[in-house]
């Protein structure tokens, strides 16, 4: 099914029943205010730290419009809280994503949902103990990892990066033990790595992501590079993937680590009404600074990167409010 048909089949699905009691209270002459489910990610990630910043910001907008951010495992399961109409709104990596639009693996069928912004990179990081016996990936061969929690897109990126070294799924170039892939989120990943449970963590999130800069400073730790995975990951599923650095400093890191780069979509059901998109993105334009100060450090948010989502369609309110702003 082409990008195309999964859009004309999304307009034909798309009903207003997801919106069913969305509509929250009345303010005297100020009108309704419309409340729109925002799900993020597990408290004290960086889609819940971006999600609260959101409800925030709006609230201070002075928009008709109530975020209300829902804790979630993230991508995943975000999008599938899309699909059933239990969110209006949600965070999703961008491989995840495009998935669910094409309906491949986890997603059984095309999934209709719309970005509505590509609102900063994810890095992948690959952490390990620096005294520990594991400096590449293929030295993940039969050794316990954290691969993400279940129903996260960091779980995605992990399998799809151990498949690429012949470490998941048919062993590539010689048989050799797949690693063991354990279903953790940041919070026990960090504690299992700690405790020597796990020999790596697979993580994807912001520059610094504060749980992991705090385990830097208890413990040495080395970041393995996974940049030579970027172009086999291009090639087998999409140009969601890009090369990306970590910078020297950051974690303690004397010298940068190149790795793989994943957008970040602000994503939505196709019925939120269009008027609503656009009073969201001129919120998220105007405080991306506060939205991701505590998610990424140095980021920004320009329209030619917030429209860049690829097989993912832009949301009619989104495709209007950036023609009425930038031509």
């Amino acid at each position: 099914m082409t990008s195309a048909e999964v859009t004309r089949r999304r307009a034909m699905g798309a009903g207003l029943g997801a919106l069913a009691g969305a509509l929250a209270g009345c303010s005297g002459a100020s009108g309704p205010v419309l409340r729109l489910r925002l799900a993020t990610g597990p408290e004290g990630g960086p889609y819940n730290a971006f999600g609260q910043a959101l409800a925030q910001a709006v609230a201070a907008s002075g928009h008709r419009i109530e975020i209300v951010p829902v804790s979630t495992a993230a991508s995943v399961n975000n999008l599938r809280k899309l699909d059933d109409g239990s969110v209006e709104l949600a965070l999703a990596m961008a491989d995840a994503a495009e998935d669910a639009v094409l309906g491949r693996e986890p997603f059984p069928r095309p999934t209709p949902v719309t970005a509505l912004a590509r609102v900063y990179v994810n890095y992948t990081h690959l952490v390990v103990a620096a005294d520990g016996p594991v400096r590449s990936v293929k030295d993940l061969a039969g050794r316990p990892v954290a691969a993400g929690a279940a129903g996260s897109g960091v779980q995605v990126v992990t399998e799809r990066v151990l498949r690429a070294a012949g470490l998941s799924g048919a062993p590539e170039p010689a048989p050799v033990p797949a690693a063991d892939e354990r279903p953790l989120g940041l919070a026990a990943s960090v504690s299992a790595l700690r405790e020597g449970s796990v020999d790596a963590l697979f993580w994807s999130g912001g520059v610094p992501t504060p749980a992991l800069a705090a385990l830097a400073r208890e413990m040495p730790l080395r970041f393995l590079p996974l940049d030579d995975y970027v172009g086999p990951l291009r090639e087998r599923y999409a140009p969601v993937y890009t090369a990306v650095t970590l910078p020297a400093g950051v974690y303690g890191l004397t010298e940068p680590v190149g790795t793989i780069g994943v957008g970040n979509y602000l994503m939505a059901r196709a019925d939120v009404p269009q008027d609503a998109v656009r009073d969201l993105l001129r919120v998220v334009f105007d405080r991306w600074r506060d939205l991701l100060r505590e998610v990424t450090a140095g980021a920004r948010l320009e329209p030619r990167f917030a429209i860049s989502t690829g097989e993912v369609p832009l949301h009619p309110g989104a495709v209007a409010h950036y023609r009425s702003v930038y031509g």
